[in-house]
């Protein structure tokens, strides 16, 4: 999945590019640049490639949630309903505009169920975020239909999922707003970077002033720009946005070479009648970043992660303990430990997150996901999906 394992001349490239006419920051400078915008040239790549109109490059995916939640309008005591199953930023970034995250179950996508989101639904609420955790989404015909219902914005989090689709859409460009981040790890990077999609002309104007101090942008003088509201930085540098041209031209090369991976591992586990594998709603075409599996007990998933790592089966997580993506160990979130002193507003929203989502821990305590990579030969993916057969039919054979 990572793009940095496709570096190579074309980000050397673009990079230079930069660096010859000596202009790091987005905004100004425009005699020394001889024609190099970067982030400018991003954002229309990544406008055509999502097919929408509108798209604003941002410092990260948490700073495009951020950006995104503030140009929908949402803030103060507002309510955002996301799943139980994601990486922190999803609730840091609503936090950060003075929301309240209002933790919700996840059904076999792995993502929001669409019937403990509508129960959810008060008169506080203003968006639902599903969140596309590795590579595939939400049921969003259904989370759009609520967001009908209720007047509330759908805002796509696809920061794991670049590449996907649902109903003929590239994944993010289906809600009122999509969010991508192009951190490390991603299958686009940028090193570190974040993208927003929209086909509102409201949204697409509030984010880049809101990104960058609020600036209006207008006319050539820096100085002189006003600033219409208060805006932050969240601006991505020239230099991030560069590698970013160079790896969005990859992005379909990336996706099938994930699916031809994919494809290898997930056939050759259909022999196991144990294994099932995560839903992909209906109209969906997932990005094929992981493939994601499920045992049938909590006991036999431990054991089959322990399994695949004893095997020589690397990057395959084991979520239901780990610290950063499930429910269970943001204490942080769920004790308030705040440097910053809380609302009350958000305070008392936050007393609304149970202590335990047992229909999420179904889910997640029966989930292995396993990275798709982008380098493996074909010969190499045949002896990984053997290892793991080995693997899991090992602890299937204790249990019998």
């Amino acid at each position: 999945m990572p793009g940095f394992e496709l570096f190579g001349a074309e980000e050397q490239k673009e990079v230079q590019d930069v660096l010859d006419n000596g202009v790091l920051m987005r905004y100004g400078f425009d005699p020394m640049r001889n024609g190099h915008h970067k982030a400018l040239e991003l954002e229309k790549d990544l406008a055509a490639k999502m097919q929408v109109k509108h798209a604003q490059v941002v410092s990260s995916g948490t700073a495009a949630l951020t950006v995104a939640l503030a140009c929908a309008g949402i803030g103060s005591g507002d309510e955002v309903i996301m799943p139980t199953f994601t990486f922190v930023a999803s609730f840091e970034a609503i936090l950060s505009v003075g929301a309240v995250p209002i933790l919700c179950d996840i059904d076999d996508t792995l993502t929001l169920e669409p019937k403990a989101v509508e129960a959810l639904v008060t008169s506080k609420t203003k968006a639902i975020m599903p969140v596309h955790m590795c590579g595939s989404m939400a049921d969003l015909k259904a989370l759009k239909a609520i967001c009908d219902k209720h007047n509330l914005i759908l805002l796509e989090d696809a920061c794991q999922a670049i590449g996907a689709s649902y109903a003929n859409k590239p994944l993010g460009s289906y809600g009122d707003l999509g969010c991508f981040s192009f951190d490390y790890v991603k299958t686009i990077t940028c090193g570190e970077g974040g993208g927003i999609i929209t086909n509102s002309e409201l949204f697409a104007d509030r984010a880049h002033k809101y990104h960058d101090h609020g600036h209006d942008h207008v006319g050539n003088d820096r100085g002189a720009e006003t600033h219409p509201f208060l805006g932050y930085n969240y601006r991505m540098s020239e230099l991030n946005a560069a590698v970013g041209i160079a790896q969005l031209r990859k992005l379909d090369y990336t996706i099938s070479t994930q699916e031809k991976n994919y494809t290898i591992l997930r056939n050759a586990l259909t022999a196991i009648p144990e294994v099932t594998f995560r839903r992909v709603p209906e109209t969906g075409i997932e990005s094929y970043a992981f493939l994601s599996i499920f045992l049938p007990t909590e006991e036999l998933a431990r054991n089959a992660h322990k399994a695949l790592g004893s095997h020589g089966v690397d990057a395959c997580f084991y979520w239901y303990d780990n610290n950063w993506h499930y429910y269970k160990k943001w204490e942080h979130l769920l004790e308030q430990k705040s440097l910053n002193k809380l609302s009350q507003e958000v305070k008392s929203g936050l007393q609304k997150n149970k202590a335990s989502y047992p229909a999420s821990d179904v889910w997640m305590g029966r989930t292995i996901s396993c990275l798709i990579k982008l380098n493996w030969t074909e010969e190499e993916v045949k002896e990984r999906a053997s290892k793991m057969i080995n693997a899991i039919k090992s602890v299937l054979t204790e249990v019998v």
